[in-house]
């Protein structure tokens, strides 16, 4: 039976028989299907990439009016367009920290306050031009200059000066600051030719892929980039088809239209799973499904308020039956356990009478608008279903608009004061609220604006006692779940899944969802 396995095996691994085909014969020589699969996918992966091939994503949150600047990227879909042509200087590791992409090595002074970037010697943008220090000190002057609308300008603010010094790139900071590699991995900062001051939008890069069609909002056609310095991209060409709607994108990976889909819908997923051709991927991570309220808009402006909605908010429930175990519960802050200097706040519970108490103390007796869509999240509409049920029995009234899912992130996220939305987190507690909850940043979609936070953020990057520094973000953290306008109810696994067309899936990825959205990139057509 050994030798009828092993060249099953082996026939599985070169794509001669499907894995369908492999599963029915392996169960009819008496191995279990969890078995099969770990020979399956050990297999495959010893076999070693395969050259060639049309490889298909499905992927939620695309818009027509997105667009190829790279600073505007709001979404899944820019973001993993983004990947395709484009490159950060350094990017986050597999397992923890970060590695070379455009920089090959990196330092920084005692005090962490000056930082040298190595230039990788002898890659070249997909025009064919040389990359250069002076193009990387051009990139991030636009992402941090003063008219910049750029997604990353609140992890830049700090940059006192950027310069080339031969092949070297020198980034002083106005202080210490320990994470500032994880700033450089942003998904915003690909390294473009003269910054992309000249044309922000050309998609030239030093990425694996050339764009060669784009229908925004539709539909993007990549081709290899035959001058491409490093090992990502086996397929030749890679598709990304925009399907924002659940039963669409699951019903296009099941027909064989795409190979990969992001967010597959929790409720879903075990169905899904039974499919014989098609693997469900679940990765935990800092990914977080929010209800998000504008501070300095009224009603929202008034602390009792958002805190008899935070009361107002069933999170277990949420888990329950929006998630379905797929998740885990949140607390009111963008933090949890997938953090390295993380540390416990008291866990907020559903309370309809402190909700009642809050509501009465801040005088409020109307009705609060949420705006939400499928766009926003996975069952978010379900979801405000629910909240607008649980806060019913405190007697808060909420009524729910439905927003059309195109134009979701442009129209309403970060515009509409009270609001569905979804982040996936960051690499590091500085980045995460750098990004979103720092005064100043262009991404704070709750309008918060908490001087002693300011102020505790910017001490905590230069604290090198990690004990002090873990306390300092304890700190923030409680700010923000007393004070702030996030309603964190749920932190979401990432849910995706891939066809037996395709192999190469790594199992833990740090970052966003698809392999940190690195997935068409690592993995291969393998029948």
């Amino acid at each position: 039976m050994k030798d009828q396995i092993d060249y099953l095996k082996v026939r599985a691994a070169l794509g001669k028989i499907t894995r369908r085909e492999f599963m029915g014969r392996m169960g009819a020589l008496g191995v279990s299907a969890a078995l099969a699969n770990t020979m399956l996918a050990d297999a495959v992966h010893a076999a070693g990439p395969q050259k060639g091939g049309t490889m298909r994503v499905g992927i939620q949150g695309g818009a027509s009016s997105d667009s190829l600047d790279p600073a505007l990227a709001a979404n899944s879909v820019s973001t993993q367009v983004n990947r395709l042509w484009g490159e950060p200087l350094v990017e986050l590791a597999p397992e923890s920290g970060v590695e070379g992409k455009v920089a090959e090595s990196f330092s920084s002074s005692p005090d962490a306050r000056i930082w040298t970037f190595k230039i990788r010697q002898g890659i070249t943008f997909s025009n064919g031009k040389t990359v250069t220090a002076d193009d990387v000190v051009a990139t991030i002057e636009r992402h941090s200059g003063e008219e910049t609308k750029s997604g990353a300008l609140g992890l830049l603010r700090n940059i006192q000066n950027v310069s080339a010094d031969g092949d070297s790139v020198v980034i002083e900071l106005d202080g210490p600051n320990a994470d500032l590699p994880y700033y450089m991995a942003d998904y915003h900062l690909m390294i473009q030719p003269n910054g992309g001051k000249d044309d922000p939008t050309a998609a030239i890069g030093t990425g694996p892929y050339i764009l060669k069609e784009v229908d925004m909002g539709v539909r993007f056609i990549a081709e290899k980039n035959p001058n491409y310095w490093g090992d990502l991209g086996h397929a030749d060409t890679i598709e990304v088809l925009v399907i924002n709607d659940n039963t669409a994108r699951v019903a296009a990976l099941q027909s064989g239209q795409v190979d990969m889909i992001d967010r597959v819908p929790p409720r879903t997923a075990g169905l899904i799973e039974r499919a014989p051709n098609i693997t469900v991927r679940t990765t935990s991570g800092p990914g977080h499904y929010v209800f998000i309220m504008h501070c300095d808009t009224a009603p929202f402006d008034n602390n009792d308020l958002r805190l008899a909605l935070k009361y107002g908010m069933n999170r277990q429930e949420m888990v329950d039956k929006i998630l379905f175990g797929y998740g885990s519960v949140g607390n009111d802050t963008p933090i949890n356990a997938s953090y390295p200097l993380y540390s416990e706040i008291e866990q907020r519970e559903y309370d309809p009478d402190k909700a009642k108490f809050h509501l009465d103390k801040s005088g409020f007796d109307g009705t609060v608008l949420l705006r939400t869509s499928d766009n926003s999240f996975p069952g978010a509409p379900d979801a405000s279903a629910l909240f607008q049920q649980s806060c019913a029995a405190a007697g808060i009234n909420v009524e729910i608009k439905r927003e059309p899912n195109d134009g979701y992130w442009s129209e309403v996220w970060n515009k509409q004061p009270f609001c569905t939305s979804y982040w996936s987190g960051r690499p590091t507690q500085d980045q995460m609220y750098a990004t979103a909850y720092l005064s100043t940043a262009d991404w704070n979609d709750t309008r918060f604006n908490n001087e002693k936070f300011d102020q505790l953020l910017v001490a905590a990057r230069a604290e090198l006692d990690e004990a002090k520094r873990t306390q300092m973000y304890a700190d923030m953290g409680t700010i923000v779940h007393n004070e702030g306008g996030l309603i964190c109810p749920m932190f979401n696994d990432f849910v995706e899944a891939t066809s037996d067309r395709i192999a190469g899936w790594v199992p833990g990825q740090k970052g966003f969802g698809l392999m940190n959205f690195y997935a068409a990139m690592k993995m291969w057509v393998a029948a």
